[in-house]
C-alpha cells in the first residue's frame, strides 16, 4: 500500500502524518508513507485545502485531520 500525506508542512499536515504512521505501526499494515510538500504535486490531486490522505493514488480524506479510527477504517478496508 502506498500512502501519501499531502501538505505544505503545517502543523495539521504533521499531525496527519504522525497519526497515519501510528495506525500503520499499531496494525502491522504493510505500507510506504510519503510526505508530499510540493504545491504543484498536491494540485495534481485536485486538493485545494490540506492536509490530505491519499491511498494508492486515491484521495481518501482532505482538508481536515481525521480521527485515528477513521484513518484505520480507510487503511484496513
Amino acid at each position: 500500500m502506498n500512502i501519501k500525506i499531502l501538505g505544505s508542512g503545517c502543523q495539521k499536515c504533521k499531525t496527519l502524518e504522525k497519526l497515519t504512521q501510528e495506525v500503520v505501526t499499531q496494525n502491522g499494515i504493510d505500507a510506504t508513507i510519503t510526505k508530499v510538500e510540493d504545491i504543484v504535486e498536491i494540485m495534481k490531486y485536485g486538493i485545494m485545502t490540506t492536509p490530505a490522505l491519499v491511498v494508492d493514488e486515491k484521495v481518501e480524506i482532505k482538508g481536515r485531520i481525521p480521527s485515528i479510527d477513521e484513518i484505520k477504517r480507510v487503511l484496513t478496508r
